[in-house]
């Protein structure tokens, strides 16, 4: 069964996707985390049931990033894409906080570079599951931020949340 709820943040109000899950701490794997006027957001199904207390956890975890107290997220997540997509994801949930890595980077690291860079950016734009999954350290090659489903303003706001230095 798929559980949602929302959340305010400093970027707007989140709407939060998850499955039950027996081994996720509070219950439940988030399998979505969308953004407003998000590029593919989820949008809430028939269906679905709203549960704000199954996401305490994560709604807790959350609050604590925002306020600049956590750096890296604890949670369980929904599998889901490809497995080219989970390849990239992966990578992606190897950068640490307050670091950028490019778009080059993550394709070599996944062993895709070259022509890969662009099937890279592509997977890294499919992630669903914004700020947790921190595809906003990917940076161009030339420092410039580039590519983020929610808005490049948002992904600067991440990213100056964090103190990344972007030139």
């Amino acid at each position: 069964m798929t559980v949602y709820t929302t959340m305010d943040s400093p970027l707007g109000e989140l709407l939060l996707a998850g499955e039950e899950s027996a081994t996720a701490k509070g219950g439940v794997a988030l399998a979505s985390l969308s953004l407003p006027e998000q590029k593919g957001a989820a949008v809430v199904r028939d269906g679905w049931v709203r549960a704000p207390e199954a996401f305490d956890g994560i709604a807790g975890q959350l609050g604590a990033y925002f306020e600049g107290g956590l750096t890296q997220f604890d949670l369980e997540y929904v599998d889901g894409g490809t497995d080219f997509q989970r390849r990239v994801w992966q990578a992606l949930d190897a950068i640490p906080y307050g670091m950028t890595v490019t778009y080059g980077q993550i394709a070599a690291r996944v062993g895709s570079a070259g022509a890969g860079v662009r099937a890279v950016g592509t997977a890294i734009g499919r992630n669903p599951l914004l700020v947790v999954r921190p595809c906003h350290r990917v940076i161009g090659a030339d420092g410039a931020l580039r590519g983020y489903a929610a808005g490049l303003e948002r992904k600067g706001r991440l990213l100056g949340l964090e103190g990344a230095l972007v030139s």
